[in-house]
């Protein structure tokens, strides 16, 4: 069996083994394939076209992706600390 999964560069390409992460497209948000916010949304019918697979963590993140707040929350806390730390443009840090 073949899978697609997103590589770092953030284009497709074949896998002969299953990805270990999920993510939203449009969103350029992973999580885990069993995170109950995605699933929720799948299951209400949203989400599905924009879904892409991640071999694992490190290949989401280098595709410009963030963590998921809901299954991944250290990750995701990590992340938004590391956010806050840049500043945005056009905004004065004191």
């Amino acid at each position: 069996m073949t899978w697609w999964l997103t590589g770092p560069d953030g284009q497709p390409h074949e896998s002969d083994v299953p990805g270990t992460m999920g993510g939203n497209r449009r969103a350029r948000i992973y999580g885990g394939l069993d995170c109950p916010s995605a699933l929720r949304a799948i299951s209400q019918g949203g989400y599905v076209a924009h879904r892409v697979f991640f071999a694992d963590a490190a290949a989401a993140v280098a595709a410009g992706y963030r963590p998921c707040g809901t299954c991944l929350r250290a990750e995701y806390k990590a992340w938004k600390l590391t956010k806050a730390a840049v500043p945005r443009r056009g905004v004065a840090r004191p």
